[in-house]
């Protein structure tokens, strides 16, 4: 049985590859979005679909305090 546990690291990998879309931040990394604007799509509602998820995934690392883990996905991203 898999361990539920373990982060999803495609899911990780996805934040410091893709970019925001739309917005304020548009072209800005997922995982360079500051907290505050993560916080307003926390109160606001996330957007649907796959960039929900996310940004949602996003908020709950930032806010979490586990930053550290994007880390070296995004030294290796370079």
């Amino acid at each position: 049985m898999a361990d539920q546990a373990q982060p999803d690291s495609g899911i990780l990998l996805e934040l410091v590859k893709h970019r925001m879309p739309f917005g304020k931040y548009k072209d800005t990394l997922l995982c360079d979005l500051p907290v505050s604007y993560l916080e307003w799509f926390q109160r606001e509602g996330f957007p649907a679909g796959k960039l929900g998820m996310q940004l949602a995934t996003l908020y709950e690392i930032k806010i979490n305090g586990l930053t550290y883990l994007l880390e070296p996905l995004k030294k290796r991203r370079h």
